[in-house]
């Protein structure tokens, strides 16, 4: 059975029910340009209205109708497909009109115009999903799996958000709320009633339902840092003087050539960058032009300028040089220079040319690779240290997409979580333990949520979802 997402039980600082907006909205949901296929979507009370103009008469819902779609006087705008879902068994929960037209951007403006001119209103970015949230048909997790979906940069983090968008991370933070639901009402019984003498098999009782809920608690929160690990990804700055190799390594790395690769010092003298995927994961490459003291120019100063800005913006650095050179003073100051707290790796590069081995050391969240960009010996390493400092680890199948806020909202839920256990002996603090968590988790589906949240939210998405 498909998850079904529950009513919201309110939105914080408004009193009066949410209403998805009685304005009739519009939008072309296809990319703009040029392209086979192009969609204007409709969405309102206006539909029927709006279809009979257009159409000339309502399709039988659910059913692709072939039509001409024409222009108030008559004239054919383009001839395409209608197709008409009737409130409440919607995308929105409204009636919702879609007419597929030739993708060309001409036919989708004057398609667009017209409904607009037969009573619509341009759509705001991710006004058709926010519909459909506030009409309860999806709940905020499965919205923002939405553009998950669409923004994924890899194959195994766009199935975990089709997972999320199935219901599959909601229904494990509904199973969890309602098994805190059981708890409260036990705990509140007491509250009420405290002339009863509690029996020890009862309290026994509370302390274990309250321990199976931090034991599924820390489950989920383990499960969603990798799905956000999945959504994130890892951004990798390589960084190192002149032709010591970032950019073969980038290459190699990559699968491709993607940067240009000389003998001449200075080759690359702007970012290129690349995205590879490890095991699923979103691995952002930055290969930057080649440090050194003194430019020896404006375009390599500017270039030189843009290394060290992507170093500070990284969540991890690959500083090289070459493997059997005398240490210099250069690479100590430029290693000196690298952002603190971040995990950098000091690779070694050109082992084939030394004859040296490959060979990994690690101390804390850094470490000391020896490999060759030029045969790939050494490198499984390196991939899998950028793994384990993006924090994956291998997992069965099923994960679910998480963002930040999801993280932060089930911190919040677990500190008071173990605030409960801390009271299990005072009932008042124990119970209001307890409701703060379920309110912690009901902002992640949007079962309590906040107008600002989900402005924030539908702002991000494209126009015409």
């Amino acid at each position: 059975m498909a998850y079904q997402p529950h009513p919201r039980a309110r939105v914080e600082g408004q009193s009066a029910p949410l209403s998805a907006g009685a304005d009739t909205i519009a939008a072309v949901a296809t990319p703009a340009g040029r392209g086979g296929i192009g969609v204007v979507r409709v969405s309102g009370a206006r539909v029927r209205e709006i279809a009979g103009g257009v159409l000339g008469a309502l399709p039988e819902p659910r059913h692709a109708t072939l039509a001409d779609f024409r222009t108030a006087q008559g004239a054919p705008i383009d001839s395409g497909i209608a197709l008409f879902f009737p409130a409440p068994r919607s995308y929105t929960g409204e009636d919702v009109l879609e007419l597929q037209g030739h993708g060309g951007p001409v036919v989708m403006r004057e398609l667009l115009r017209r409904c607009v001119a037969l009573g619509a209103r341009v759509a705001e970015p991710g006004e058709f999903t926010r519909r459909a949230f506030l009409n309860d048909r999806i709940d905020l997790a499965q919205a923002e799996s939405v553009a998950d979906l669409i923004d994924a940069s890899s194959t195994e983090a766009a199935a975990s958000a089709a997972r999320s968008l199935a219901g599959e991370f909601s229904q494990r933070i509904t199973s969890l709320v309602a098994a805190l639901t059981e708890l409260r009402m036990h705990v509140e019984a007491c509250i009420d009633f405290p002339e009863e003498e509690i029996d020890p098999a009862d309290r026994k009782a509370l302390d274990e339902k309250l321990s199976a809920i931090r034991v599924a608690h820390a489950v989920l929160l383990d499960a969603a840092r990798q799905g956000a690990v999945l959504r994130e990804g890892l951004t990798v700055a390589l960084v190192g003087r002149p032709n010591v190799g970032k950019s073969s390594l980038l290459n190699r790395l990559a699968g491709e050539d993607v940067a240009i690769v000389t003998p001449i010092a200075g080759t690359t003298r702007d970012y290129v960058r690349a995205t590879i995927e490890l095991e699923g994961v979103p691995i952002h490459l930055i290969d930057t032009a080649g440090l050194r003291d003194a430019a020896a120019d404006e375009v390599e100063r500017i270039g030189i300028e843009r290394t060290w800005a992507a170093a500070a913006s990284a969540g991890a650095v690959l500083y090289i040089t070459e493997e059997g050179e005398q240490p210099r003073v250069e690479d100590a100051s430029l290693l000196a220079r690298l952002p603190a707290g971040i995990p950098k790796a000091h690779v070694f590069n050109k082992i084939d040319l030394s004859r040296s081995t490959a060979s990994t050391s690690a101390a804390g969240k850094d470490a000391e690779i020896h490999l060759s960009a030029k045969t790939g010996d050494g490198v499984a390493a390196l991939r899998s240290w950028l793994l384990e400092t993006a924090g994956w680890r291998p997992h069965g199948e099923g994960l679910f997409m998480a963002r930040e806020r999801h993280l932060v909202a089930l911190r919040v839920a677990g500190e008071r979580l173990a605030s409960a256990e801390r009271n299990t002996q005072a009932f008042e603090l124990f119970a209001e333990d307890l409701k703060i968590t379920q309110d912690a988790l009901g902002q992640i589906t949007g079962a309590v949520s906040a107008d600002d949240l989900l402005g924030e939210i539908f702002s991000r998405f494209c126009i015409g979802k």
